[in-house]
């Protein structure tokens, strides 16, 4: 059996086509689009009729894709920059309409726990209690957990797209007062959550997304064409030099940095920021770059709990504005009682979850 996820992001459209035997998701073909939704869309304000266009168009062809690799039609869905848009439904049905996939927006909190499903996965259960980093270009994600699924999660406003739109967009190379403003707002936004990690005290931490793996690659992890399964760590103090080598060059120049993607140099050095003042905030002087995030996170879930879920978490797109799926559970739990509730920020979300009890995970 084959599957097929699609993921919408704020920088690209990425197709994953799976062999699913085994309960393992093998890929056997991966495509990308490169649409750059969040250089057209500023956060909070609607998605253009011409990067719609180009997103059916994107859809259209990942669906002929996976048809010729002999997968079903792909799990679609679009992350933050569609999510946060006020005419979200209608892009939606848009694509809906005009391509048959039934493109879906999941919350925050639930990309987050998929996320940490896909990285548990990966790291195995020696790893122990895990944390979870997650930069994405309109939000920023952090979790959790001893068992299969996170004990708690959090979703923040906090995407390198979006502090690159807010603080750097004026000057490039950015200022240092611009400098010093987005990393308030970040330990802001994190105070609470970062107290929460240090609280649990994970041992092994791992950090998703193709943000940190271009960091870990300028920090000097080994490069993408080593394969997988080449050990990769981002170290805090390396991080640090980063942004200061970022900072110092205007945008054009840091894509010719080990790692850095053209595409991706303008957000870089939001995405250092963000990730070194997490690290710092939550007591982490080195994370593991994981090659497994959401898309296989959905993929296992989806093979582990059956179509059903996926079909809720399409449905809920239309009924709801970010209702969590029945299928993903974020029960409330008692807060450590010597620290405050996890701030709740308009745009951002935490959720708790009572730990599962696999055999090998419970001790700290």
């Amino acid at each position: 059996m084959r599957i097929s996820v699609l993921d919408v992001g704020s920088n690209t459209v990425r197709l994953v086509v799976a062999d699913a035997a085994g309960g393992v998701p093998l890929p056997v073909h991966t495509a990308k689009w490169r649409l750059r939704l969040a250089e057209q869309v500023a956060p909070g304000d609607p998605v253009p009729e011409e990067a719609v266009e180009r997103l059916v168009r994107a859809v259209a062809a990942a669906d002929r894709t996976a048809d010729r690799w002999g997968a079903a039609g792909p799990l679609a869905f679009a992350t933050a920059v569609v999510r946060a848009a006020p005419n979200r439904r209608e892009v939606l049905r848009e694509v809906r309409s005009r391509t048959g996939v039934a493109l879906c927006t999941l919350p925050g909190e639930v990309e987050a726990e998929l996320t940490f499903l896909g990285a548990r996965r990966w790291m195995g259960w020696r790893c122990g209690p895990l944390a979870l980093l997650d930069i994405g270009g309109g939000s920023f994600e952090v979790a959790f957990g001893r068992g299969r699924l996170p004990d708690f999660v959090a979703s923040l406003p906090l995407g390198a797209g979006r502090l690159t739109h807010d603080f750097f967009a004026d000057r490039d190379p950015p200022s240092p007062e611009a400098l010093r403003a987005a990393r308030r707002r970040i330990r802001h936004q994190l105070r609470d959550v970062a107290a929460r990690v240090r609280w649990e005290g994970p041992r092994t931490a791992v950090a998703t997304s193709r943000t940190f793996q271009q960091l870990g690659r300028l920090c000097g992890a080994a490069p993408g064409r080593h394969g997988p399964f080449m050990d990769r760590t981002l170290r805090r103090g390396d991080l640090r030099e980063a942004i200061a080598t970022l900072a110092a060059l205007p945008a054009a120049e840091r894509a010719r940095l080990p790692g850095i993607s053209a595409p991706r140099a303008a957000q870089s050095l939001a995405g250092a920021v963000i990730g070194h003042t997490a690290m710092k905030l939550t007591g982490l002087t080195s994370v593991t770059v994981c090659p497994w995030a959401i898309r296989e996170g959905v993929m296992l879930r989806h093979m582990e709990d059956g179509p059903a879920w996926w079909a809720e978490a399409s449905r809920l797109t239309d009924n709801a504005e970010e209702a969590p799926l029945e299928r993903v559970p974020l029960r409330l739990t008692q807060h450590p009682p010597h620290l405050p509730s996890p701030a709740r920020a308009p745009s951002g979300t935490a959720s708790h979850r009572p730990p599962e009890k696999p055999a090998t995970d419970q001790a700290r």
